[in-house]
């Protein structure tokens, strides 16, 4: 069998394990390519995030050196509302396309990686070697990836990573922080029909959002990753029609830039918003991502990806974060590359697809990566 033909038959078998999050049931896939990857050759450790959750790394090399790093994470989002043409958890090949929940986010890049280090397993082996990073929970905030962070789960200090996520082969070099803040108002409660008693907490929420409509966050523009950004998500608050709220609680969406100060960006917002918000807590709280543009490992792969899909890359970001917000934690300083087979635009829609002939390419790439990283360390 080809690296292709074992690359897509992967594929088709990851999108067979339903790993929808919520619930997330990461495990059984988890511990199906821990299997493939231990009768190979690779020490294979899982780690537990929760019951049926589990993440998941895999290691091969002559132990000098500083492995390869690939990454991907094996949750997918719900299925939505909408009816799919094609069964979600097949796999179906209709026109060149591979349908299914995670084709494209990401399972034909995991299973394309990690087709490459197979192929490549005798070389990988006698040098600095790969290490495969398998996440569970990356779609509610990288949960998986932080989990192997704090518990010390040992990632081998890999020199660079890969981040298979979708980008239709091009390769990214960073993308933006991701800040999500839940915005507080507190007031006080009192009947419906006196509400001069009261304090209304929703009417101060409302204040505060329409400051934020036109809120900009303090940062200097980055040369490649752009602008900052805020979106409000979610307001919620009050019990009944006839009841003056006393708390009200809005959700925020903040897009940081690299080198922000996240505890700079709250306190900033806060005072912008007092009185009307008491309290901001952090919900979510992930860096950027960005390797500066003279590293040479990044214009390695600037050139092989070039002469492997004839397009000339240029430095650009992903408008997503990616698990590298957490994996940069243990490996700090390293380069990283977002580079994958998916088609950006499937992200999270109904059928959902690859394109099978992007991951023949993305075999082709990785196994580039390796045999240059191979040489790097030799």
């Amino acid at each position: 069998m080809s690296a292709f033909e074992q690359a897509l038959e992967l594929t088709r078998a990851l999108v067979r394990f339903d790993t929808t999050n919520p619930p997330g049931n990461e495990r059984p896939c988890a511990e199906f390519l821990a299997q493939l990857l231990a009768d190979a050759g690779y020490r294979v450790t899982l780690h537990e995030l929760a019951p049926g959750r589990a993440s998941l790394v895999a290691y091969l090399g002559n132990g000098r050196g500083r492995p390869l790093c690939f990454t991907g994470h094996l949750d997918t989002v719900p299925l939505g509302s909408a009816p799919w043409s094609f069964d979600p958890f097949a796999g179906e090949i209709h026109d060149g396309r591979l349908y299914g929940r995670g084709s494209s986010d990401m399972k034909a890049g995991i299973a394309a990686f990690i087709s490459a280090a197979l192929q490549e397993s005798r070389l990988i082996a006698e040098g600095p070697g790969v290490v495969l990073v398998l996440t569970a929970s990356e779609e509610t905030g990288c949960q998986g990836a932080a989990a192997l962070v704090r518990d010390g789960v040992d990632q081998h200090n890999a020199g660079a990573i890969v981040v298979g996520e979708m980008t239709a082969n091009y390769p990214l070099i960073g993308h933006k922080g991701a800040l999500w803040l839940k915005l507080v108002a507190r007031g006080k409660s009192a009947h419906g029909s006196m509400p001069e008693r009261g304090d209304n907490a929703l009417y101060k929420a409302a204040r505060a959002l329409g400051k934020i409509e036109h809120y900009r966050v303090p940062a200097t523009p980055h040369p490649v990753l752009g602008t900052t950004s805020i979106s409000a998500g979610t307001l919620h608050g009050g019990s009944s029609i006839n009841v003056v709220p006393d708390l009200a609680q809005l959700c925020v969406d903040i897009r940081s830039l690299p080198g922000m100060s996240h505890a700079d960006t709250c306190a900033t917002l806060l005072a912008a918003l007092r009185p009307d918000i008491s309290e901001v807590d952090a919900v979510l709280d992930l860096p950027a991502v960005f390797t500066d543009l003279d590293d040479p490992w990044i214009a390695a792969v600037y050139r092989i990806t070039e002469e492997e899909t004839g397009v000339r890359p240029e430095p650009r970001g992903a408008s997503y974060f990616t698990d590298a917000c957490a994996l940069q934690q243990a490996h700090p300083g390293v380069p990283i590359v977002i580079l994958g087979p998916g088609t950006p635009a499937m992200a999270h829609q109904t059928d959902e697809y690859c394109e099978v002939a992007r991951i023949d390419e993305a075999v082709r790439l990785y196994r580039r990566l390796i045999a240059d990283w191979s040489i790097r360390g030799a």
